[in-house]
């Protein structure tokens, strides 16, 4: 009686409710790749029109298809997995819902975020720009890092990083550019390839090739040096400039399960923090933690966290430890030390040996659904009856241990429950099916033999 998946909740609520799909396209299995040409990026929504999650995230579709209304080059549709088998196999779709950025005769990307209205329209829009973009002035370059270029982008808050490089870089240029494709829809990327690049890098004191980083609009602006050249260390090292926790990406941290070193700020954390907080992410001791931080401003949820851990919202900025997936353990680094790279490990070694007192143990109760989940198989077996090797209620008249054979080797039917039963009829003329299935269930409990029925 009580529905404990709210996602099947809201759907079967809203079921009446018809969805606003006028501005998103059905494509079928004939019309799929020709639509695919027609416009420089396709918007493709795979879903199954059973299926609850689906329409909930059709529901939100619909939301940024209306926000989207008029937007140039951008195709918003959609195909139903169940009607079209077919498209969602050669497509490699594997589970629904599933949502893939098609361009214009080349290659497609693949969302891997949350489904809110806010988070599909930020990944299409940022989708829309190339990864990176090739900036051919250092004014652009300057207005890139001050998130004022493109405009198209101007109503979104993303990091922007920028990549310099001279011509004599080719090798991490072409690392860095290849990463952009990888990252293309989650990361705002830029790069600088002129003969002044030299002259830009060096205002921000490094040379190429360089990464300059702005994490706010209008904030201050890190010079990072490119010391690796593979593509897959330089997506790397981009995820780790980006280590700021949000809603959004917070599966994917704990999805490591190790301890959090979580630096918490009221605000854009500071340059000289960040600075300290990069070294310990970039060095080898970070794969036994997670370096990160998080800004209660970008993200207030944060404040419950503060509250959880030490029942106030203390002054900030704070640094933490807290090992979520063994014992939950949560402390607080000294307020009367600087915030050093060599501070902050030597106080990691002490809380690791055991020689700092924890300021909370959180509850090791698990996060449960409201209702267990239902055990059909256990809930079959308490309605089937225990059958006995022999059921009778005169057993000196049958003493054999195995019921008769009939001549064809088939068990023979027993026909007493049948005269029973008919006896009941007779008895009972004009009854009506009310009560039949009490009556079964008073049978079942006698535990007769499948033969005897």
């Amino acid at each position: 009686d009580i529905q404990d998946d709210q996602v099947v909740e809201a759907v079967a609520r809203d079921k009446k409710r018809e969805l606003p799909l006028e501005q998103i396209r059905a494509l079928e299995e004939e019309t799929f790749h020709p639509t695919l040409l027609e416009t420089a990026r396709t918007v493709v929504l795979f879903y199954a029109s059973w299926e609850a999650v689906s329409l909930a995230v059709l529901r939100t579709y619909s939301e940024v298809a209306e926000h989207l209304k008029g937007t140039q080059g951008v195709l918003l549709s959609r195909v139903n997995c169940w009607d079209w088998p077919g498209v969602c196999t050669k497509e490699n779709i594997t589970q629904v819902p599933a949502l893939r950025i098609y361009e214009k005769g080349e290659r497609s990307v693949i969302y891997h975020g949350m489904w809110g209205a806010e988070e599909l329209t930020s990944f299409i829009m940022l989708s829309q720009v190339s990864c990176p973009l090739k900036l051919a002035t250092i004014d652009e370059a300057e207005g890139y890092l001050r998130g004022e270029f493109p405009s198209e982008l101007s109503s979104f808050h993303h990091p922007s990083l920028l990549g310099v490089f001279s011509r004599a870089t080719s090798e991490a240029r072409e690392a860095f550019e290849e990463a952009g494709n990888i990252l293309s829809g989650h990361v705002r990327m830029g790069m600088y390839l002129e003969d002044d690049a030299l002259a830009l890098s060096r205002k921000y004191s490094v040379s190429p090739p360089a990464l300059l980083l702005a994490r706010s609009r209008g904030g201050s602006v890190e010079g990072i040096t490119l010391s690796k050249q593979s593509t897959r260390d330089m997506v790397q090292m981009i995820r780790y400039e980006l280590l700021e926790i949000t809603v959004q990406n917070l599966p994917s941290y704990l999805q490591l399960r190790k301890p959090f070193l979580i630096f918490f700020s009221d605000g854009d954390i500071g340059q000289v923090e960040s600075k300290e907080m990069l070294k310990l992410a970039k060095k080898k001791k970070q794969q036994a933690f997670v370096a990160c931080w998080l800004n209660l401003k970008k993200t207030p949820v944060g404040r419950g966290v503060l509250k959880l851990y030490f029942a106030t919202v203390p002054s900030l900025p704070l640094l933490v430890w807290v090992n979520l997936h063994a014992g939950g353990q949560v402390f607080r680094f000294p307020s009367e030390q600087s915030l050093t790279e060599m501070n902050i490990l030597s106080w990691v070694e002490k809380v690791k040996a055991g020689l700092e007192i924890p300021s909370r143990t959180l509850s090791e109760e698990d996060w449960k659904p409201p209702l267990p989940a239902y055990d059909f198989l256990q809930m079959m077996e308490m309605t089937m009856p225990k059958l006995p090797l022999r059921v009778s209620q005169h057993p000196k008249e049958m003493p054999a241990q195995h019921p008769p054979q009939s001549p064809g080797g088939d068990t023979a039917i027993q026909e007493e429950p049948f005269q029973e039963i008919k006896a009941e009829k007779v008895g009972s003329p004009g009854r009506d099916l009310r009560g039949t299935a009490p009556r079964l269930a008073a049978r079942e409990k006698q535990g007769k033999r499948h033969s005897e029925l």
